[in-house]
């Protein structure tokens, strides 16, 4: 693609797209909500995050192979279109929106609520839209602001991990005096053992983790705003095995070894906390605030960002308003930026002044998002590359064992999405989102037919 053509700048340096790549995955979901699906599966968490894990490397292999043969702004929106129909680009283009847009309110809450502890004179609700505010002005500058807080973000979020992993493996070997362990007896010593929870209860962990996952696409988007985007794409790509294995799946393996999975407090406190809690470093909570605090600020700025790049995305391709498709001198899409966060702004008061109801509503139609995003990625990419295929045209990047490995992840989805939707823990949130994807779907319709869609950016620069 041409960053001229689309009117972005390339000012994402090397390093800020190597970060991003690194640290996308890591977010809040990690230091506390993993608590969450340890107390529900048990040691036997690690096959959910395993499996998860498996699904996103796939998904993004995929996702690799169309973004380097083409990259684009619209990553998996734009190769929809291409490969299955312009309904189904609007379409999951439109959700994926939604799906960041409602992320902002969450994390600048949860952002607000740690401050608030610190500082009570403030309310949380003006902490919310002071964070929110503040790295709205550092998105409508230039991507490079962007690109390095994100970096900074970044690099805090990797150090703390790895800092976490040495300490862990430390107590674990008896490295450190005074604060021993019971070590990997905790894998099977405890009621029920390995799986005390059956492999139903690993199942819903499942569900819970690959939304822990989603994020890991946004490299795909911002590197089309740097210099050299199919090295830097398929350098990401190639990366995500190593970066699920060691942020994940190390670090939940040591909280497991650490912490017994009953432990009362495990799903209150938060993995990492009750860890360094078990280990009796000072300060426990205030660290891992510190860290969750970098993490949420972390994905509300990729939040702004991503919701802002595929409005942007839908707009130059006649599926949102033309006005969102406009870029600054400085190769900033300034209106696409202030329209998501004025959506995002309301969102957050919305947390505040509706009825919780409403707004749980509001939240549940966002669920299901992540799984449909990887559906369509799976069959988009089934599709392009036997167009690709029968013109003979030869890819520097390719899925493994295609179509074989393909084939399973549509089916895994599905299956996954099934079990959702007979699950009560997951059911409304399946109904919301499909109720939600048939309106959109009702109204790409309706444009489609009501006027012609502009080229994808991607074809637009070939």
């Amino acid at each position: 693609m041409s960053n001229v053509e689309c009117n972005l700048s390339p000012a994402l340096k090397p390093r800020h797209v190597t970060m991003l790549s690194i640290a996308g995955v890591i977010g809040a979901g990690l230091f506390v909500g993993s608590g969450h699906a340890i107390a529900a599966a048990g040691p036997a968490v690690l096959l959910a995050y395993a499996l998860a894990g498996t699904l996103v490397v796939l998904v993004m292999r995929m996702l690799g192979e169309m973004a380097v043969a083409s990259p684009d702004t619209g990553s998996f929106s734009s190769y929809a279109q291409q490969g299955i129909g312009r309904w189904a680009g609007f379409t999951i283009g439109w959700l994926y929106w939604w799906f960041w847009v409602l992320v902002i309110p969450l994390e600048a809450v949860a952002a607000a609520a740690i401050l608030n502890a610190w500082f009570p004179a403030i309310a949380t609700w003006q902490f919310a839209l002071i964070i929110t505010g503040i790295l709205t002005v550092t998105n409508l500058f230039s991507v490079a602001k962007y690109g390095e807080f994100e970096f900074w973000f970044a690099l805090l979020k990797v150090i703390a991990i790895v800092a976490f992993i040495a300490l862990g493996a430390a107590a674990l070997v008896g490295a450190l005096p005074g604060r021993e362990v019971s070590g990997l007896s905790n894998l099977m010593a405890h009621t029920g053992g390995f799986m005390p929870n059956g492999f139903g209860a690993v199942l819903g962990a499942l569900l819970t983790t690959m939304f822990s996952f989603m994020g890991t696409e946004i490299v795909t988007i911002a590197a089309a705003e740097s210099k050299d985007p199919s090295r830097q794409i398929s350098k990401a790509t190639n990366s995500v095995i190593w970066r699920i294995a060691l942020f994940y799946l190390v670090s939940i393996f040591l909280v497991v070894s650490m912490v017994p999975w009953n432990d009362a407090q495990l799903p209150i406190v938060g993995s990492y906390q009750r860890a360094l809690e078990v280990l009796s470093i000072p300060n426990a909570k205030l660290i891992v605030d510190c860290v969750v605090l970098v993490a949420v600020a972390s994905c509300l700025n990729s939040a702004l960002y991503t919701a802002s790049r595929m409005l942007y995305s839908l707009a130059r391709r006649g599926d949102a308003p033309a006005k969102m498709g406009r870029a600054s001198s400085a190769g900033v899409p300034r209106t696409a930026v202030l329209a998501s966060t004025a959506v995002g702004f309301l969102t957050t008061i919305a947390n505040y002044t509706m009825p919780e109801a409403v707004f749980s509503f509001l939240l549940s139609t966002s669920g299901a998002v992540a799984l449909l995003v990887y559906l369509v990625i799976a069959v988009t990419q089934l599709r392009l590359r036997r167009k690709l295929m029968a013109r003979g045209e030869r890819l520097e990047f390719r899925m493994w064992l295609f179509p074989w490995l393909t084939w399973a992840v549509i089916v895994f989805i599905v299956g996954a999405l099934t079990v959702m939707l007979f699950s009560d823990a997951h059911r409304f949130e399946i109904l919301a989102t499909g109720l939600l994807a048939l309106v959109v779907v009702a109204i790409g319709t309706w444009v489609g037919r009501r006027q012609p869609a502009a080229p994808s950016l991607a074809a637009a620069a070939r």
